[in-house]
């Protein structure tokens, strides 16, 4: 990359951060995200006005937050937000080692959709940048159902200041991760009324019809166990049965998919759990893939005759994760 343009982001940033335009502990972070992101595409792509304009994007989150609603609807006029998530992302995926899988169910869902009946993604959840990762993989042949895709998403993509233009961008149902409602604890009946107030949206969207949703059942990202090894993390089963149930009381004819995604390298986790926002964020130029597997029969599976409710739950939860897990093992290492 050109010393003068990464002189020029830089130049930048410390300009922002001396103006008070963005705090300096942020700007510690967008300057080290930018570092590794310079070094990951290297001379590839000149990386200077997308980051320039993510900065301008910053600052305005610093002045003024935007208030996501508990539905959000992506923006893309007058600036497309959704766009400039995915041209964001793009340099970082290497297409030649990516691969999709199940583009026969793509098109099948993309029919459900056609007429009015509505599709659930049950997946597993790696990195930050997912809901940016699918839009990219969808693209070519399935632009449309990536620009109708409603992420479940947690408030950490809507608090984060880093995370904040991305989400823009995209359509969320925004709930508060099991995993976070108790922090801080005054916050938790609040927290919980939010939830209602979600559920409440999502049952209407599905009662309309035509709408596609991608929720992680494990509620947070899969992370390395202490072997070093990645695993997918379990789907809670009050989550999957929350959904099916509003599925059903809809009336809208609803079609469960598997979906599996390899997107960790691209973006890892920390190693750790972290309740406080402001996470450093290390970058790869890597493949990534996506699976979706055969619809899922809900009312059909293994354990499904056990007398306690509860096991039955758990059953489908673990053959659902199951489904996920072993179209994972599948993608190339």
């Amino acid at each position: 990359m050109d010393k003068n343009s990464t002189s020029e982001v830089i130049s930048f940033l410390n300009s922002s951060i001396k103006k008070g335009e963005i705090p300096s502990k942020e700007g510690k972070l967008l300057l080290a995200f930018y570092k590794s992101f310079q070094n990951t595409v290297g001379a590839t792509k000149n990386v200077t006005p997308i980051f320039l304009t993510f900065f301008k994007l910053m600052i305005k989150q610093f002045k003024a937050p935007y208030p996501f609603e508990p539905y959000h609807k992506q923006i893309r006029k007058p600036f497309d937000y959704y766009q400039f998530g995915k041209d964001f992302v793009r340099p970082l995926i290497d297409r030649s080692a990516s691969s999709i899988s199940g583009k026969e169910r793509l098109r099948e869902i993309t029919e459900h959709l056609n007429q009015g009946h509505n599709a659930v993604f049950l997946a597993n959840h790696q990195t930050e940048a997912d809901p940016q990762a699918i839009f990219l993989m969808l693209e070519e042949e399935f632009e449309s159902l990536a620009e109708q895709l409603i992420i479940v998403a947690g408030e950490r993509v809507i608090t984060d200041p880093l995370a904040i233009p991305f989400s823009m961008g995209c359509n969320l149902l925004c709930i508060y991760s099991k995993r976070y409602i108790d922090h801080p604890p005054e916050k938790k009946h609040k927290k919980q009324l939010h939830n209602r107030k979600t559920m409440q949206l999502m049952s209407e969207l599905l009662k309309e019809g035509g709408k596609c949703i991608y929720v992680a059942p494990s509620g947070g990202r899969d992370r390395r166990n202490a072997r070093g090894e990645l695993e997918i993390a379990p789907f809670d089963p009050k989550s999957i049965e929350m959904f099916y149930l509003m599925a059903k009381k809809s009336k809208t004819p609803t079609f469960f998919y598997p979906m599996a995604l390899g997107t960790y390298d691209l973006l890892p986790p920390p190693e750790t759990i972290q309740v406080e926002l402001g996470e450093e964020r290390s970058l790869n130029r890597v493949g990534i893939h996506l699976s979706v597997g055969p619809q899922i029969d809900m009312e059909h599976y293994p354990g499904m005759d056990h007398p306690d409710k509860h096991l039955r739950r758990k059953s489908k939860a673990d053959y659902i994760w199951k489904l996920v897990h072993d179209d994972y093992q599948k993608f190339p290492r």
